[in-house]
C-alpha cells in the first residue's frame, strides 16, 4: 500500500479518536445466571426490597378500673339472686289484699231506746251490759243479757245478745211457737224453756278457721237447740223432713215461720253444722233479702 494513503488513513483516524470520549457507555449489568453442567441456566432469584416496620403507635397508658369493694368483686350471685336488669321483663310480686278492717257498728241511740222499750212491753227480763269489744271485729256496742224470753219462759243458759235479736226472738216465740206448740203439744203442757246452744261469741261462721266472721261474733244470732214443756219433755232439734210425728210438724212450722222474724234461718237440712239446732241472725241485706233453709 502506498505511504500516502497509510498516511492520510492514519490522520483521518486521530482527527476522529479526538471526538470520542475515553469509555463508552457501559452496557448495564444483566442478572447473574448461572449454568449448569448441562449448559442450562437457572436464574438467581432477586433479593426482595427491605421492608421497613410499620411505626407503633404510642403505648396508650393502662387505665385500671375502679376497684369494687371485695364483696362485690368475689360474689357470684345465684341464678335465684341475680335480678332483672329491665324492670318491664320482671314478674310483678303478688300483692296480698289487706284484711278488711272489721268494726263494732254502733247503735243508734233512737232506734236502741225504742227496742228497749218493745221488749219490756213484751215482758222480756234482761239487763243491759257493759260494751264489748274482743277485737277482729267481735263485739257489741250495746249487749243486753237476756234470761226471761216472755213470762213464764226461761232462755237457757242465758244469752249475750243485741237488743233487736232477743226483741225478735220473743216475737217470735209468742207470735209463732206458743200457737204451734198449743195444737201439736198440748198435752205435753205449757212451753217453759227455750235451750240455746250459742249467742254471743267471738268465733268465724260454723267455728271455721278461715272464713268471714260470724253473726254470733255481732251479736246478731241465737241457736236454738231445744224446746222443753211443763211435764218435763224437750223436743229437741233434728232431721225432721220425714218426721211424720206432732213433734215433726211442729218443728217444721216453727222454723218455716221463723223467717218471718229473722232475716237467716238455718236448720238441720241446711248443712251438717246445723244437724242439732235452727240458727236464727238479723244480718242486714240488700233489698230486704231473707235466707231461710
Amino acid at each position: 500500500m502506498p505511504l500516502r494513503f497509510l498516511a492520510s488513513l492514519l490522520s483521518i483516524l486521530l482527527l476522529a479518536g479526538a471526538g470520542l470520549p475515553e469509555k463508552g457507555p457501559v452496557p448495564e449489568e444483566k442478572p447473574a445466571s448461572a449454568e449448569t453442567e448441562q449448559g442450562g441456566k437457572v436464574a438467581t432469584p432477586q433479593e426482595k426490597p427491605e421492608v421497613q416496620p410499620e411505626a407503633t403507635p404510642e403505648a396508650t397508658p393502662e387505665v385500671k378500673p375502679e376497684e369494687k369493694p371485695q364483696a362485690k368483686k368475689d360474689e357470684k350471685a345465684s341464678a335465684s339472686e341475680v335480678k332483672p336488669e329491665n324492670p318491664v321483663d320482671a314478674k310483678p310480686a303478688t300483692v296480698q289484699p289487706p284484711e278488711p278492717v272489721l268494726t263494732i257498728k254502733p247503735e243508734d241511740e233512737k232506734e236502741y231506746s225504742a227496742c228497749l222499750a218493745d221488749l219490756k212491753a213484751i215482758g222480756a227480763v234482761f239487763k243491759e251490759e257493759p260494751r264489748i269489744d274482743d277485737g277482729k271485729g267481735c263485739g257489741i256496742d250495746k249487749p243486753l243479757t237476756l234470761s226471761i224470753v216472755l213470762p213464764g219462759i226461761t232462755l237457757k243458759p242465758e244469752g249475750k245478745m243485741r237488743c233487736e235479736t232477743a226483741l225478735e226472738l220473743a216475737r217470735w216465740t209468742k207470735e209463732a211457737v206458743l200457737p204451734a206448740a198449743k195444737v201439736a203439744l198440748e198435752s205435753e203442757g205449757e212451753l217453759t224453756t227455750i235451750n240455746q246452744a250459742s249467742s254471743y261469741i267471738c268465733r268465724l261462721r260454723n267455728n271455721a278457721k278461715t272464713g268471714k266472721i260470724s253473726e254470733h261474733a255481732r251479736g246478731n244470732a241465737i241457736d236454738i237447740a231445744s224446746f222443753t214443756f211443763k211435764n218435763g219433755k224437750s223436743i229437741e232439734i233434728q232431721p225432721r223432713d220425714e218426721d211424720s210425728t206432732l213433734a215433726g210438724a211442729f218443728q217444721r212450722a216453727v222454723t218455716a215461720t221463723g223467717c218471718l222474724y229473722f232475716e237467716t234461718v238455718l236448720d238441720p237440712g241446711s248443712d251438717e253444722a246445723h244437724e242439732n239446732h235452727l240458727h236464727f241472725d238479723v244480718i242486714e241485706r240488700t233489698g230486704g233479702y231473707r235466707y231461710c233453709r
